[in-house]
């Protein structure tokens, strides 16, 4: 029994006398503490322990337990004699004669730290086996009291010999059921058969030790896993007398590792499924390790051809030279992870935009033994997102034009309002200053400024579309060839202008001073761009667009295209040319409107208009304008409004435009009666007859002069109706109904309105006139 007890390699075995002296201690006991039998023997079961726990009166606790209960267990620190400690739990049983009497105690040491990775303990420290005083029946309580491992003994054919309570719990089997059968009985059917109960007694003979895992079956058939280790138990001369057999149901712990190995077979392949993330791990000098399918499907790399390589081989050639793999391991190393988006190289040199993170991995010890890798394609996001800060960006600008436009048209109405009562007194003040050169200079400089004032207004109206326009249908060739010499004014003699426009270019409907306008402002910002000179290219050519082409609109289109040779655009300033005021020019060298004014007219007149510059080569700005079917018309000079003989009557609600208005209307050889507003003008037609209504259109009170002209129209088909105004929503919207002739306007401008406006009501204007009425027609129509 003796031998027994020093046999059991896995428990530190100890006997203390009812004093707490140590009186027996085994092997596994030496090897666990240090400490022989020889040197154990004698002491105080609490110098085992550390002071800390001696002053807390821990030993003495557990014994006095013991003497009470029977038995006392706790997990505490434990003292080697080198100064180690370790974490152990501690089993103390009482132990006491046949009549009851207390003879001592049996302490089982569990050392924590000494568990491998299997869960059952392995012994740290060889001991040196030695015998003991202490009394053989003490030694059988000592095994009796050891329930959880079956504990028995073996003749050197394998009959039990000795069987404890740990055995009989386990297996099944009393003592008295058991003694003097064959060991094979506790295994299955198919280890009989094979040998396996024989070669595990040969095993231990020959080796010293049989350690092993496996299936085992207790006295009602059930199985369970078992833990077994057997040793030789020999006499002190070396003879075989038997062996010392312990055997562990592990049957939960081998549930939880198969369980884990099935979890982490599953886990292997989830990662080995996932085909839209590149899952891979490196170790800690950066060599792929492992490989899953979705790094094959990204990086397009086969497990056999990246395995081994350094996964610096995904980063780019300049990244590669800046280092920056190094970098990223070694911030997923310091930080405890690694996170960013950026350009990464496929296997056959496509770029793709990556978002990658990188997370150390460490063993139990925490040492880095490598990292894992997560790499995810998010191209198409990245796509997407900048499509949608693009469009956002669009949008800002567009509402940033609208708000303009909104403020442009709110003070243009008063603005021209007060131009056209500044020009109005411009000729009276040009005949009272005659002869006085300092007078002259002075209306000369207000008439500069009326200008300058006038083409403002008109290009922040043009800007914000909400210019009226009165298009007409032109050939840009012809047009182009009598525009010439205003061009070359415009651009001095600094430059050279090349016109290039065929015969075959499509007709465009247009305004024609808005045009004009348009070419004079790209001219003179091509003159500004060559500062030494240089050519200025005007082309004219037909392009039929798809979407996607080029320009954002899709149609027959005439390309009008203004290039230089001069300094370029630089690209940080490019998306911004369009925009109102801004310019790149000195102070009072521009006001930032001509590409503005350009911007509004392409797309008042329906069409768009797109910059291509370098820095160095060049700019080139072109219009598209829509092709029109209709045919060109001609332009006839406008006949004196005198010939026609009678009474304007003249609708404005500005009493100082509306004598400026009246002081041209006579000056042309017209009577003139005023109306301040729409219900006076229809109270006036009413009474008389009248050659001419001229009628503002914004007005107050509830018509404004559109309704106004609209009923009059009704009451009076015949009666030439037009109307005058600086900006008007509505007039936007009227399709040509009336004509319209824009504030500010001088003499020579009323004239031509006038002659216009009662040729159409007469029925002898062009083709132009039938176009309004068709108009009218088919609107009314749908009506």
């Amino acid at each position: 029994m003796r031998q027994l007890i020093d046999a059991l390699p896995e428990q530190a075995i100890a006997i203390l006398d009812v004093g707490g002296v140590v009186t027996g201690w085994n092997a596994g006991a030496a090897r666990q503490s240090g400490l022989p039998s020889d040197t154990a023997q004698g002491l105080l079961f609490a110098r085992l322990f550390p002071p800390e726990e001696r002053q807390e009166g821990l030993p003495e606790r557990l014994l006095e337990e013991a003497r009470r209960t029977g038995q006392a267990a706790a997990e505490s620190w434990r003292l080697h004699p080198h100064g180690r400690r370790f974490r152990a739990t501690t089993r103390v049983r009482a132990l006491a004669d046949d009549a009851g009497r207390p003879i001592g105690f049996a302490v089982v040491t569990l050392d924590h730290a000494g568990r491998d990775h299997t869960g059952h303990e392995r012994a740290e420290l060889d001991g040196t086996e030695t015998t003991t005083d202490t009394s053989e029946r003490s030694y059988r309580l000592l095994l009796d009291s050891i329930s959880d491992h079956a504990i028995y003994m073996l003749d050197p054919s394998g009959s039990v010999t000795h069987w404890n309570a740990g055995a009989e719990r386990l297996k099944g089997w009393t003592e008295a059921e058991i003694l003097g059968h064959h060991f094979s009985r506790f295994y299955t059917r198919e280890d009989r058969l094979a040998g396996l109960p024989v070669r595990v007694l040969d095993t231990a003979t020959r080796e010293g030790r049989y350690e092993a895992e496996g299936w085992r079956v207790r006295k009602d058939g059930s199985r369970f896993w078992a833990l077994v280790v057997v040793q030789p138990v020999r006499d002190t001369d070396g003879t075989l007398v038997g062996f010392a057999k312990i055997t562990r149901d592990i049957t939960e712990r081998r549930a939880a590792q198969e369980a884990l190995r099935e979890s982490e077979r599953q886990f292997r392949l989830l990662v080995k499924g996932v085909s839209d993330y590149a899952l891979f791990m490196l170790d800690p000098n950066g060599i792929v390790t492992n490989w899953n399918t979705g790094a094959e499907a990204i990086k397009g790399y086969r497990s056999d051809e990246i395995v081994g390589q350094h996964f610096s081989r995904f980063y780019t050639d300049p990244e590669r030279a800046a280092g920056l793999p190094a970098r990223a391991l070694q911030t997923a190393a310091a930080e405890g992870r690694y996170e960013a988006e950026g350009w990464r190289v496929r296997r056959d040199g496509r770029l793709f935009w990556a978002h990658v993170v990188i997370d150390p991995i460490h063993d139990e010890s925490g040492t880095l033994i490598g990292f894992a890798k997560i790499t995810r394609d998010i191209t198409e996001r990245r796509e997407a997102q900048k499509a949608l800060q693009q469009a956002e960006a669009k949008r800002a600008r567009a509402h940033k034009m609208e708000a303009l436009g909104q403020l442009t048209g709110g003070v243009a109405h008063d603005f021209n309002n007060l131009l056209m009562i500044v020009g109005g007194h411009l000729k009276t003040l040009h005949r009272t200053a005659e002869g006085d050169p300092k007078a002259m200079r002075a209306v000369e400089a207000i008439t500069l400024a009326t200008r300058r004032g006038e083409a403002l207004t008109r290009q922040l109206l043009t800007f914000s579309r909400r210019q009226t326009l009165n298009p007409v249908t032109i050939r840009l060739d012809d047009h182009l060839d009598g525009f010439r010499t205003m061009l070359e004014s415009s651009v001095g003699g600094a430059a050279m202008l090349a016109i290039d426009v065929g015969r075959e270019v499509w007709p465009v409907r247009v305004d024609v001073s808005e045009l004009e306008l348009a070419l004079v402002n790209l001219a003179v910002n091509a003159r500004d761009a060559m500062p030494d000179g240089g050519m200025i290219t005007i082309v004219c050519e037909n392009v039929q667009t798809a979407p996607g082409d080029g320009p954002p609109l899709a149609g027959a289109f005439v390309a009008l295209s203004v290039a230089d040779t001069g300094t370029g655009i630089a690209p940080d300033i490019l998306p911004k040319v369009f925009d109102p005021f801004f310019t790149t020019k000195q102070a009072q060298q521009g006001t930032g409107l001509g590409l503005s004014q350009v911007h509004g007219f392409a797309h008042q007149s329906g069409g768009t208009v797109t910059v291509d510059s370098r820095l160095g080569a060049g700019t080139t700005v072109t219009i598209y304008l829509p092709r029109s079917h209709d045919a060109p018309e001609a332009r006839e000079p406008a006949r004196a409004a005198h010939h026609v003989q009678g009474t304007v009557l003249l609708v404005e609600d500005n009493p100082e435009v509306a004598e400026i208005s009246a002081a041209m209307l006579a000056e042309l050889g017209y009577l003139v009666e005023t109306a301040s507003n729409a219900a006076g003008a229809l109270d006036a037609t009413a009474r008389r007859e009248f050659a001419l209504v001229v009628s503002d259109v914004v007005m107050a009170g509830d018509m404004d002069g559109f309704a106004l002209a609209r009923a009059l129209r009704d009451r009076r088909p015949g009666l030439p109706l037009l109307l005058v105004t600086g900006y008007s929503e509505a007039a936007a919207r009227a399709d040509a109904e009336f004509t319209l002739l824009r504030k500010p306007f001088d003499l020579a401008e009323l004239n031509r309105a006038v002659a216009t406006t009662v040729r159409r009501a007469r029925g002898d204007a062009s083709n132009l006139v039938r176009l309004d009425e068709a108009r009218r027609g088919r609107r009314d129509e749908e009506m």
